[in-house]
């Protein structure tokens, strides 16, 4: 048992790792890929060379991080195969599609237009050029949405049945799995919290250039595109972030209260903007969860219900089988020690089905799978010990969430300045001060980003799949020693393509100050 967690430790790790380098690449990449396409539609309408030229620097740097993201996915989703082979077994048919569906149509779209992208300028018309760099960008959001698909089903199992004659689950209803409501504001949320990175990317290297006396209109230029890119991605990042938390908190309550650091829930319930766990504090334990905070009186209660009065129950709640129903009912409901009971007669069930099977019994086949059917929605807490172990590390997804929500309203409010100052305020550009705090903000946006995504699959844990499948029974049957060993190789080659690209990119950024034309 102790060299089984080993391995399910390692082997999260291991792709915990590789999805957090991979994240550094994709949001750059769909961010840029939109502000490329403005500036060269500008170009294609003016027929300005300065943005010509202007489109080129910035497509540069797009192409260098496009290749990295490409190394770092493709070993992604290797991973499945090889660290998560029960996993894919178990829900392969409804995972592997939208996996199929990026490969097929949304990489195979990039690959074909990034090669005229970048290539093509003399070989093809100006308008089919154009076409190409939006179909790029396009290409971009369309393999992020399929992905985004695949993770949030993860996350909101639905349009599928589990057929135990296979041992898996099949898929039932594709658009409930494509439209999942889950998988639409995850994916608007992802897109535009590119938008935003890409915008305070642009804005910090351009104030670089500022800083260097050089190439001051190519730069005011730059900042004025992502100024408005980047305000309108704010827009709807917040706007899709509430969605998601209403989502979450209805098919994922749990991560909902880890997130706040919430035990016992109540009505009007506050929200923390800042605070320090305890890290002494148990679950059972009457103490105050926290060290010192600053909250906001029935701020959580309006985030997760938009209701200021709404029960949000807490850990404790959850626990003891006390939700939220989808029309903002709260409801007593089944409890995790009767899901455990539930989820282990599914196991029993599933036994029981697959020695008929073997018998040739039909009518034992027949009342297993009435048996199973009737618990099978808890058939993943069968594999759990105790209700502890339904709850997600508390720490880490609480800190995680408010560093993104704080570095959120930073970046919020450096944007609106962004806009306002570029076309009123220009010469607060000149002020070292702000040059220094805009080439910082690229340091903090990307914090912001990973920050989010470790709230999302952290806030999740023990499941693998919510409710079904813990990632104690994902995992293939390996040794934690080459699972180890993967990890620190993957790790060291992970660290050299970061380097490679900031070295490549900071040698391009560098190499284009002294093109005094523009």
């Amino acid at each position: 048992m102790d060299d089984l967690m080993t391995v399910v430790d390692w082997s999260r790790w291991q792709f915990a790792l590789t999805a957090m380098y991979h994240w550094l690449f994709v949001p750059l990449t769909l961010g840029l890929s939109v502000i490329i396409g403005i500036m060269e539609t500008i170009y294609y309408r003016t027929r300005n060379e300065k943005w010509l030229a202007t489109t080129k620097f910035w497509m540069t740097l797009f192409g260098i991080n496009f290749a990295m993201g490409v190394a770092t996915g493709i070993i992604l989703e290797f991973e499945f195969g090889t660290n998560w082979s029960n996993y894919s077994w178990f829900v392969g048919d409804i995972f592997g599609a939208p996996l199929a569906i990026e490969g097929l149509i949304a990489f195979f779209m990039e690959a074909t237009f990034i090669a005229i992208m970048f290539f093509g300028w003399k070989k093809v018309s100006p308008g089919f050029h154009l076409a190409s760099t939006w179909l790029t960008a396009l290409g971009a959001s369309i393999s992020a949405l399929w992905i985004l698909v695949a993770n949030a089903w993860m996350q909101y199992p639905v349009g599928m049945e589990f057929d135990p004659a296979q041992m898996r689950n099949v898929m039932d209803n594709f658009w409930e799995v494509a439209l999942s409501p889950v998988a639409i504001h995850k994916f608007f949320h992802a897109v535009f919290d590119g938008w935003v990175l890409a915008a305070v990317f642009v804005c910090g290297v351009s104030a670089w250039y500022l800083m260097k006396q050089r190439r001051r209109e190519f730069a005011m230029d730059s900042i004025k595109v992502a100024g408005w890119v980047g305000v309108i991605g704010m827009v709807f990042t917040l706007w899709t972030g509430d969605k998601s938390a209403v989502d979450v908190a209805r098919v994922q309550p749990m991560k909902l209260a880890a997130m706040e650091g919430l035990y016992n829930g109540s009505c009007g319930q506050e929200i923390v903007a800042f605070g320090i766990l305890d890290p002494s504090k148990e679950r059972t334990d009457p103490a105050d969860p926290y060290l010192m905070k600053i909250a906001i009186p029935k701020g959580l209660s309006f985030l997760a219900n938009h209701d200021f009065n709404s029960f949000v129950p807490g850990i404790n709640d959850l626990i003891d089988g006390i939700v939220i129903t989808e029309s903002g009912d709260t409801v007593r409901t089944t409890s995790y020690a009767e899901r455990i009971t539930m989820g282990k007669e599914a196991h029993e069930a599933l036994r029981a089905f697959d020695k008929a099977l073997a018998a040739g019994d039909s009518a034992g086949m027949d009342a297993a799978k009435a048996d199973l059917k009737k618990n099978y929605q808890y058939f993943g807490y069968g594999y759990l010990d105790s209700a502890d172990e339904a709850v997600p590390p508390v720490g880490m997804t609480f800190y995680s969430f408010h560093i993104m929500v704080l570095a959120g309203g930073y970046l919020t409010l450096f944007l609106i300045i962004v806009l306002i100052s570029v076309y009123r305020y220009p010469k607060l550009w000149e002020r070292r001060w702000w040059q220094w705090l805009s080439i910082l903000s690229i340091a903090i946006v990307w914090i912001c980003s990973e920050a989010g995504w470790v709230t999302a699959e952290v806030g999740r844990q023990p499941w693998i799949i919510e409710g079904l499948m813990p990632t104690r029974a994902a995992i293939s049957a390996i040794s934690s020693a080459s699972v180890q060993l993967t990890f620190w190789m993957f790790a060291a080659v992970f660290t050299a393509l970061l380097v490679a690209e900031i070295t490549i990119m900071l040698k391009q950024i560098k190499s284009g100050k002294n093109e005094d034309k523009y």
